[in-house]
């Protein structure tokens, strides 16, 4: 982890710094995704199966999971894993809930009435990121937004492990929340497959869910094609930490982000040298006991540390790096809250760790990263919703109006427009 000291270096050539943490998809990245996509579009399933073979499963034989697999699943599952899933669940529904919009309608003052109608969308896919992984976690935060909203069918694409099978916590999350077409297809692929649909894979209206960057590459060149979530690319944390902080805590949370992926980047921000040295020191401890010290060895060499003059300045420097993750481990983290105009995820205090964020807090942790959180937000229950406005004009409100369409019409060349008003109030017009 590099340290920049904010009170002696420039602040250009920290911007540098952070700029070359962020991962920028290569040209031959791009080429290969595009590749991919035109496979799936030509051959359907067959490419499906010939890449799933290629990267997953090299004795894949089906895309779709049975209903046999889902009754193995919840006989082998852990009985504690299971009762955590299903407090997941309740946890993230009971969070959600709160955030549902409803259609509302307003009275035309001169007659008549307008309002914006809300519906769901009809079917969504989500991608879990799979393979030697397990990310139950991924299905719950974001199908439960999506059920919420009332979206009447969910698939779910996730990579098939190297012996054909799914974990047993990622089936059983997704037929918790009512899913019950999965496919084992992982990678950009899934991401097209969702999109164009194939004879085993129906095509969907929008794609939720995280994945590496040739699943963010894929889900960018849809982007007017089919709706995507946002720009869910590499794990992001960023923590401020003040001299209340415990140096072990601030390593714990950082190596929790890190450990996702060899392209996540953690963030330190502290107006305490002290703290700074000392999370160092509490890495170099933790990591020999961590079981993915390889991915964390690589993350770790592209974070960054900054010591800043004062908190405030931490504060602003977090809001230019935007993070995925943001906590807050200071004195009163409730001061700074207002400060903070770009994150996707704020944890506040000393308790609040990244990790239950992640699983069970309530919100989806399905977050903008690359510095997205500047315009974008979470997923969320309006995240499956689509917002349709409607006018219900009177006769004497669009006589009303008339004049003012007319001079605005006629002012921009489109006397189309201003004839479509007219001509319900001439002798030519009448029925």
């Amino acid at each position: 982890m590099r340290v920049y000291d904010l009170r002696t270096e420039s602040a250009e050539s920290v911007r540098r710094a952070l700029r070359h943490a962020l991962t920028e998809p290569t040209p031959e990245a791009e080429a290969q995704v595009r590749a991919i996509q035109q496979r799936v579009l030509q051959e359907g399933d067959s490419a499906l199966l010939e890449l799933s073979r290629q990267w997953d499963c090299p004795t894949l034989q089906q895309l779709a999971v049975s209903e046999a697999e889902f009754e193995h699943a919840y006989r082998t599952i852990d009985p504690a894993v299971l009762e955590a899933i299903r407090t997941a669940i309740a946890r993230v529904r009971r969070f959600h809930e709160a955030q549902r919009p409803t259609s509302w309608w307003i009275a035309e003052p001169l007659g008549g009435w307008l309002g914006q109608k809300v519906a769901p969308l009809r079917r969504v896919g989500i991608y879990a990121p799979g393979g030697r992984a397990r990310y139950p976690s991924t299905v719950i935060m974001n199908a439960v937004p999506a059920r919420v909203a009332g979206v009447e069918e969910i698939i779910l694409c996730t990579p098939a492990q190297p012996d054909g099978s799914l974990p047993a916590s990622v089936l059983v999350a997704a037929a918790e929340v009512g899913i019950r077409k999965v496919f084992k297809v992982g990678g950009a692929q899934a991401i097209f497959a969702m999109a164009y649909g194939t004879a085993t894979v129906p095509p969907v209206e929008k794609i939720v869910g995280p994945g590496n960057l040739y699943v963010a590459l894929a889900k960018r060149m849809l982007w007017g094609q089919v709706g995507v979530d946002l720009w869910a690319g590499p794990s992001e944390v960023a923590i401020v930490a003040d001299d209340t902080a415990n140096p072990e805590w601030i390593a714990s949370d950082l190596l929790t982000q890190l450990e996702h992926g060899a392209e996540s980047v953690g963030y330190l921000l502290s107006d305490s040298e002290g703290v700074v040295h000392a999370t160092l020191q509490a890495i170099e401890r933790q990591l020999p006991r961590r079981q993915r010290r390889a991915i964390l060895d690589k993350s770790l060499t592209h974070s960054v540390a900054l010591i800043c003059p004062t908190l405030e300045e931490a504060v602003e420097w977090a809001n230019e790096i935007a993070p995925e993750h943001l906590s807050l481990m200071t004195a009163n983290p409730e001061r700074w809250l207002e400060r903070v105009r770009c994150a996707g995820c704020i944890l506040l205090g000393h308790y609040t760790p990244q990790s239950a964020g992640d699983y069970l807090a309530g919100p989806s942790h399905t977050l903008p990263t690359g510095r997205a959180a500047r315009f974008e937000s979470p997923v969320s229950v309006e995240t499956f919703l689509k917002r349709s406005s409607v006018i219900a004009l009177s006769a004497t409100a669009l006589q009303s109006l008339d004049p003012f369409l007319q001079a605005l019409a006629r002012e921009e060349g489109f006397d189309g427009h201003a004839d479509a008003s007219a001509i319900r109030f001439t002798a030519q017009g009448e029925n």
